[in-house]
């Protein structure tokens, strides 16, 4: 793999919002960029800016009807009441805001390019990514559109014929495994909560034959996301022999994160890419959910760290605290930010027994 991974982003993100009240109220791939850059962690020419998505390439797996409501919700900032409930869009769950096609649509070209660099061998990338919800003709768990699904399309397209996705977001990655569902070349592993939305992926859903799904109990520790990670997701990858993973790393399963009741430090899931650096002959790596601002945001640039064999760990610059001093968020359980938050880029470790439903998990996936 290329000595010098690529990290791709656009400032879209950085002040847009799925509205006041929202999960994704808060700023996340730009807290991340704006860690890595004040750690000094990106050097020139390892950047690109995400290109918006050409229609084209988003009816690819998307309805043309869908991608057209998504563009007249955005031009039009509203939608009419049947092509609301038609496509899920305008509620609670996934709203119209003044973003709301360009957003999903840079994220999806940033995954597409990246796509496309993997394949030529780069280490690549994009924090956009992961928004593993979305459904051909509506939108589904604040996902537009599902960027991993046509980013592996693509791959699919130029010949690349055996690609593991592996999903380590809180929540099962639905919508990639029913995209893929019975076909040989796409092998799709989740790791996610048990009974937590979209209540899909139990330990029994193979997903027309090459799916695995490893639906974890709540308090998931680092402990054990290791035994998964060594037990599970290594050799379920090995034993694919893929031309590429695509690696979904969604930061919502960290302990203090509003969205899910899993318990895991962001070592746990930094660990999880280094392993899965080290064994993929080419990578893409792609964000998910996440919606504590603070911890989002450390997990994602240590991230980008990792794939540069830098050490995440190190001590934060003056920029970086500042970065951090100046997020806010109205969702903490009416608690103050944990101090540590603002000092250093890794969490304690959260360490613990590995239990026996988890083991149980674990045999589940491995099983013939």
């Amino acid at each position: 793999m290329a000595a010098r991974p690529i990290l791709i982003g656009s400032e879209v993100y950085r002040h847009s919002s799925y509205g006041p009240k929202h999960p994704l109220a808060i700023p996340r791939v730009s807290t991340a960029l704006d860690l890595i850059r004040a750690q000094g962690w990106l050097a020139d020419g390892q950047y690109r800016v995400g290109p918006l998505a050409e229609t084209a390439a988003l009816t690819r797996f998307h309805h043309p009807d869908y991608v057209a409501a998504v563009q007249d919700a955005e031009r039009d900032q509203d939608l009419d009441p049947a092509r609301r409930q038609r496509h899920n869009l305008g509620g609670v769950e996934n709203p119209i805001f003044g973003e709301v096609f360009r957003r999903p649509a840079t994220a999806c070209g940033s995954s597409l390019l990246g796509a496309g660099l993997a394949a030529e061998g780069a280490v690549v990338y994009s924090p956009a990514g992961g928004l593993h919800h979305g459904r051909p003709d509506r939108a589904s768990g604040f996902c537009y559109f599902n960027d991993p699904v046509l980013a592996i399309l693509s791959l699919l397209d130029q010949g690349v014929d055996r690609i593991a996705y592996l999903d380590v977001d809180a929540h099962h990655g639905d919508g990639v495994q029913d995209a893929f569902a019975g076909d040989a070349r796409v092998l799709t592993v989740s790791v996610h909560e048990a009974k937590r939305w979209p209540f899909t992926g139990t330990v029994d859903d193979r997903g027309g034959g090459n799916a695995r799904n490893l639906a974890v109990p709540r308090e998931l520790n680092d402990g054990e996301m290791a035994a998964v990670r060594d037990q599970a997701l290594l050799p379920l990858v090995e034993a694919f022999r893929p031309q590429i993973v695509v690696l979904q790393c969604g930061a919502d399963a960290l302990h203090d994160d509003p969205l899910s009741r899993l318990s895991l430090s962001n070592r746990a899931l930094w660990d999880v890419v280094a392993a899965v650096r080290d064994v993929a002959p080419r990578l893409l790596v792609l964000g998910g959910g996440g919606y504590n601002p603070w911890t989002v945001g450390r997990c994602w640039a240590g991230v980008w760290a990792v794939l540069n064999g830098l050490d995440p760990a190190a001590p934060l610059t003056a920029e970086s605290r500042a970065v951090l001093a100046g997020l806010s968020w109205s969702r903490r359980r009416g608690t103050p930010p944990e101090p540590a938050w603002f000092e250093r880029m890794d969490d304690a470790p959260r360490p613990g027994p590995v239990r026996a439903e988890v083991q149980d998990v674990i045999r589940a996936a491995m099983a013939p």
